[in-house]
């Protein structure tokens, strides 16, 4: 018998073999990169070497301010390590419900409700609101966690191309049921482009159908005051009624939010599987969370800086004739088109010092392989020149 157990588990590793070559073969293998240290907020240690990060999502350079640190270490030494429990059981503190009250108040909204993460957030909220026999119309570029919460959910996943209103009202000309939800990004975190927030909102709202925004990469940086996509917008609660931020980005912590109506937020707590069967967030997180967000709001310059620096790297990069998408966000992807020479580009800008990703399917779709450069109020444009002489050497030479 055991001989026979041994013979199955060969069996299903050879065919994960065979699977893992076929994924090195089409060049869309992953490795893990493991940094031993950072060098400053724009700096990381890999493989004993100092390379500059452009790859990284603390747009703000929050995640190492000596403030949001000691919040931490503060929070450390009052709650603990962690909270012990969900937050419907003992794990809801003192400053899990301060954080929530500040984001409530930052986004304009009646309350705030943290979760773990934001892959967590969109499955308890969609999962929550959207009903059986409605559906769910998305932004075929939407982030995997809004897909997957529409598959998940028990409602039919409408997917419309990208940004293309036409073809969201195409779709939902038939009728839309109830229980249903029109879902975007707020900021798209491989393209870097915005949602047509305003059109949606109107349709969301002729049809009766909830509005939920995921602005993950909007929060902290889009805006005069950080408030993201809606702040630009000018659109508020009755507008959008279900926001999603999180906390690991621009504003350097972990952890993630939804903002909006009382209702909205005593039914998530009684109904999203996600928020009621997981751990709280640590406090002491919750705790350099807070702190993170009150220096986001009165550090204006570090908002007007990453402006700078993303004027700057376009201009200079369309000068050069790099192959930029439209993008005005820290998110700056040079479309390379093949999966190989990406990871080439990539890996020879590593030699140089420089950390880029390269994105490849399914990530993005077939044929569109990037390089995903990120901007930080961290880098000097003197950094941000060096990567575009670099860059623009390696991906002038013939692929």
């Amino acid at each position: 018998m055991w001989k026979k157990r041994a013979s199955a588990g060969a069996l299903l590793n050879n065919r994960l073999a065979i699977r893992l070559a076929e994924i090195k073969r089409q060049g869309l293998y992953r490795s893990r990169r493991i940094a031993t240290a950072t060098g400053g907020a724009a700096e990381v240690f890999s493989d004993g070497r100092r390379l500059i990060n452009f790859s990284s999502n603390d747009y703000l350079g929050l995640a190492q301010h000596p403030e949001v640190v000691a919040a931490m270490v503060r929070g450390a030494q009052r709650w603990g390590a962690g909270s012990g429990a969900s937050h419907l059981v003992s794990g809801h503190g003192g400053a899990h419900q301060a954080l929530e009250e500040a984001l409530a108040d930052y986004t304009g909204r009646e309350r705030a409700l943290l979760f773990s993460t934001g892959y967590m957030a969109n499955l308890g909220v969609v999962g929550a609101l959207a009903e059986r026999g409605g559906a769910v119309f998305e932004d075929r570029l939407n982030h995997a966690s809004l897909l997957d919460a529409a598959l998940l959910s028990g409602a039919g996943l409408r997917r419309y191309a990208h940004r293309d209103i036409g073809h969201l009202a195409d779709l939902m000309s038939a009728g839309v049921k109830p229980g249903s939800m029109v879902v975007s990004d707020g900021v798209f975190s491989m393209d870097g482009d915005a949602a047509p927030v305003v059109e949606l909102a109107a349709m969301a709202r002729s049809a009766q159908a909830w509005f939920m925004v995921d602005d993950a990469h909007g929060l902290g940086v889009m805006g005069d005051s950080g408030r993201g996509v809606l702040e630009l917008a000018g659109l508020d609660q009755s507008a959008v009624p279900v926001l999603v931020g999180t906390l690991g980005k621009a504003f350097g912590v972990f952890g993630a939010f939804v903002a909006g109506s009382e209702a909205l937020i005593e039914y998530l707590i009684q109904r999203a599987r996600s928020y009621i069967y997981t751990t709280a967030l640590p406090p002491a997180v919750a705790e350099a969370a807070l702190q993170s967000l009150q220096i986001a709001q009165t550090e204006a310059w570090r908002r007007e800086k990453l402006k700078e620096l993303i004027a700057y790297f376009r201009e200079e990069g369309l000068r050069m004739g790099l192959n930029l998408l439209p993008s005005t966000t820290p998110v700056q992807p040079v479309l390379i088109g093949d999966n190989t020479r990406a990871m080439a580009i990539s890996l020879a800008l590593n030699d140089a010092g420089f950390l880029v990703s390269a994105i490849r399917p399914p990530t993005v779709p077939a044929g569109t392989a990037r390089l995903r450069i990120t901007l930080s109020a961290v880098h000097e444009r003197e950094q941000v020149g060096r990567l575009l002489e670099i860059l623009g050497h390696i991906a002038g030479q013939p692929g």
